[in-house]
């Protein structure tokens, strides 16, 4: 059987927010399987607020995707051609598939988790094939270890989250919650607040459109903020550093809020608070946590079996042609959950 794969490609970096300019969309058909080789069907594609930063050139945790390359993206799929033993036709498969509706792969490299290319197999009995691109997959993993490794929450203690109402933000609340403390969101209108705390527990969420942050921080943590899991950067982070209590824990985990600056990154103002209150601030990459994933997920998985851990909303866009335009709703502030493209 022959394959047409129509895939995304970077084609030049943006200065600011990305425009249809800097990607190009090809189609190609897809050779026959040599011995060894697998084909995926991608069937959801996972978009990610780190998705740009990819697009920079310049050191970070990871090289930038190049230029005529296949848009780097996790992704979720199933197998619909395999000649390699480790894949049978019909196995789910989630890992680095990128923006593309079909991948190509060595079969060797894909079970060998050492191996960049490494494919996990999952089991949609478990759970729905996309829950393993939220809660039980990269935004789950950051979540778990950006908080318990990082942010080290203690029972009884205040923990704020920025982007509450995010694939990461929405379970790193919930995790707090499972810890013991009080939990406080962030998050930009009152359905995603009223989401926070009505179906996901939070004790509180601010709307920072509408309300002082500073101001509404020293009504909703009267003792001061313990940990704050960070996601956004910015005038958020100078608020929450104004409040935070001895020896707090700030997780860097994302500043959405600069992703497309054209003029310098805005940085914290008030770091001083730091030495004052002997506080730390340590970044969070997931997958410096890669060997240990399988302990996350299993905990994880038994949270969602007992009811105290929800998954995300998984807000779902089609057509691979719309890429661009289903990214861009993580940077307007539109997109609630999870983020995801059926190709």
């Amino acid at each position: 059987m022959t394959y047409s794969n129509t895939r995304v490609k970077l084609a030049s970096r943006p200065v600011g927010m990305p425009q249809p300019a800097n990607l190009t969309i090809e189609t190609a058909e897809i050779p026959a399987l040599e011995d060894g080789q697998i084909l995926v069907k991608n069937l959801f594609i996972s978009l990610d607020p780190a998705m740009r930063g990819w697009m920079n050139e310049g050191k970070s945790y990871i090289p930038p995707i190049g230029i005529g390359d296949v848009f780097r993206a996790g992704a979720a799929g199933q197998i619909v051609e395999s000649k390699h033993p480790a894949f049978a036709v019909g196995d789910y498969v989630t890992g680095g598939l990128n923006v593309q509706q079909y991948a190509l792969r060595d079969g060797a490299a894909a079970s060998d988790p050492a191996n960049p290319a490494y494919l996990l197999k999952v089991d949609t009995k478990l759970a729905p094939l996309e829950t393993y691109l939220a809660t039980l997959g990269m935004p789950g993993m950051t979540a778990y270890f950006g908080l318990i490794n990082s942010g080290q929450p203690k029972a009884g203690e205040t923990v704020v989250v920025s982007g509450a109402a995010g694939a990461v933000g929405s379970v790193v609340g919930q995790i707090a919650k499972i810890k013991g403390c009080r939990v406080v969101g962030i998050a930009g209108d009152e359905e995603k607040c009223n989401y926070c705390v009505n179906e996901l527990g939070f004790d509180a969420c601010i709307n920072y459109k509408t309300q002082n942050v500073r101001a509404a921080l020293r009504e909703a943590c009267p003792k001061g903020i313990d940990v704050y899991f960070d996601n956004v950067g910015g005038d958020i982070l100078d608020d929450v550093l104004t409040q935070i209590r001895l020896r707090a824990r700030i997780v860097i985990c994302g500043a959405i809020s600069q992703y497309n600056n054209t003029a310098p990154i805005k940085g914290p103002s008030n770091y001083l608070a730091l030495l004052v209150n002997r506080a730390r601030m340590e970044g969070i990459v997931v997958f410096d946590n890669a060997p240990h994933y399988g302990i996350a997920a299993q905990e994880m998985a038994g949270w969602l079996q007992e009811g105290k851990l929800k998954t995300p909303k998984v807000h779902v866009e089609h057509g691979i042609e719309n890429f661009l335009p289903t990214l861009l709703k993580l940077f307007s502030g539109e997109n609630f959950g999870k983020l995801v493209l059926v190709p």
